[in-house]
């Protein structure tokens, strides 16, 4: 996140951590450049839209232990990320609860342009009852209805993105005075339940079109959501099992959904303590641990959740609330195979937060990763930083080389390349992806008034 500390609860305070430098753009173009020299394929930026007050019925101890508060915008650091980098690709969360399909396909699209075709969006629906009250809304919309207005959203951008402007629309003729081929461009005539927008998309086609689409779905209704829409989907889980019928799961609903379900890619968050020998990784491991603050821990769950586990003692087992916020957060504790208490999820002995962590020498962490990679059936990792950016650099320069070694990473590109061309090998969304009728009819609408 675009703030001192997400997920590294407390470790802001580590002596070697540079996140205090997030106001910078200095800090930014160090990671990013770590990354992309790391042959990382994608720099993750998550965001949120309101405070964390849930806890304890008040923002305070967010504000105090630095979780996810302050918050910048994400959107804005992509442009000189993608100036600084040559493959790096930029996955930025925008949510679909407080955008515009019309302002957001066109935010998108320059992205695209800018980078070359390096960006991905990551939906989210939002979860904070903070960020409702402070965007006009007296509370959320009902949980399912977010998924329903997501929806209608991404129809309306498929529209502009596919379906507007054709592909020779841009013909730049100097001797007749032609930029753009206005028979070529296609006012959408979008009239839904949510959003109304009868005319064209403001931009020129991108190399892209359709950013790479990320998702994190977890409650039935966001599975449903991930298995039509994401390309590639975050999934999570108490454990290796968990996550594993999760991606089951969703790649039967992307079957039900008319696509193939090998066609998507699922990842899974972890995080790694890696050193050159096993004792100096445990050693490192301790002294992050020291400065971890389960505090922050318990405030940002409480948040996501939509329920205050500020009264509650670090033993209370974790079980089922009502909610409207992130349900998946807790059926994948409530619904495990084995009673989780807030301790063993926020607090583990051997770990930091919710993600599982790795620990040990590059040839260790390696084997422990292919390892959950066959357990999980997934197909990659999103790793979460502990120290920054001494987390990331250590896995590019300790794991990453005892992964290509192993054929587990994508070799280097030897041009610069879409983000969906690298991950999928082909820069436009798959015919049997919904964006792709938008595209066809597009199609079909241009024969026709060729030959009309």
């Amino acid at each position: 996140m675009d703030a001192v500390s997400h997920v590294n609860y407390g470790l802001w305070r580590h002596p070697r951590d540079q996140t205090h430098r997030y106001n910078t753009i200095s800090y930014w173009l160090e990671l990013a450049r770590i990354l992309d020299e790391g042959r990382f394929d994608t720099f993750f930026l998550a965001d949120a839209v309101g405070l964390l007050d849930t806890y304890g019925g008040s923002a305070a101890t967010s504000l105090r232990t630095g979780t996810q508060s302050p918050l910048s915008d994400p959107l804005l650091l992509v442009s000189a990320l993608a100036a600084g980098t040559t493959h790096l690709g930029f996955g930025v969360t925008v949510s679909t609860t407080y955008e515009h399909p019309y302002l957001l396909a066109r935010k998108f699209t320059t992205l695209d342009h800018l980078t070359g075709g390096r960006v991905a969006w990551n939906i989210v629906t939002s979860q904070l009852d903070s960020a409702a009250r402070n965007l006009g809304l007296d509370t959320q919309i009902p949980h399912d209805e977010r998924y329903e207005r997501a929806d209608e959203f991404l129809d309306v951008a498929y529209k502009l993105w596919e379906g507007s402007w054709e592909d020779d629309a841009v013909v730049r003729d100097r001797d007749s005075n032609v930029y753009t081929d206005p028979d070529r461009v296609h006012g959408i005539g979008h009239r839904g339940r949510y959003f109304s927008v009868p005319d064209a998309h403001l931009s020129e086609p991108s190399p892209q079109r359709t950013p790479l689409l990320l998702q994190a779905g977890g409650s039935p209704r966001g599975q449903h959501f991930a298995a039509k829409h994401a390309e590639v989907v975050f999934v999570a889980g108490a454990d290796a099992p968990g996550i594993r019928r999760n991606v089951e799961t969703i790649r039967g609903l992307a079957a039900h959904h008319g696509r193939d379900p090998d066609s998507l890619s699922f990842v899974s968050a972890l995080s790694v303590v890696v050193d050159d020998t096993a004792a100096g990784a445990a050693a490192k491991l301790a002294d992050y641990q020291r400065y971890f603050d389960v505090e922050g821990a318990l405030a940002h769950y409480s948040a996501s959740t939509g329920v205050d586990f500020s009264g509650q003692d670090l033993d209370t087992v974790i079980g089922h609330h009502d909610t409207d916020s992130n349900r998946s957060l807790l059926s994948m504790f409530a619904d495990a195979d084995k009673a989780w208490t807030l301790r063993r999820a926020l607090a583990p002995a051997a770990g930091f937060g919710r993600s599982h962590t790795l620990v040990g020498d590059a040839p260790s962490v390696a084997d422990q990763l292919e390892q959950w990679l066959r357990d999980t059936g997934t197909q990659g990792i999103n790793l979460i930083h502990i120290v920054n950016p001494e987390s990331y650099r250590d896995f590019a320069e300790l794991v990453v080389p005892e992964l290509d070694r192993r054929g587990r990473v994508r070799p280097r590109p030897t041009a610069p390349a879409t983000l969906r061309g690298r991950i999928g090998g082909r820069a436009r969304v798959r015919d049997d992806h919904p964006a792709a009728r938008y595209r066809d009819a597009l199609s079909e609408t241009s024969r026709q008034t060729r030959t009309g």
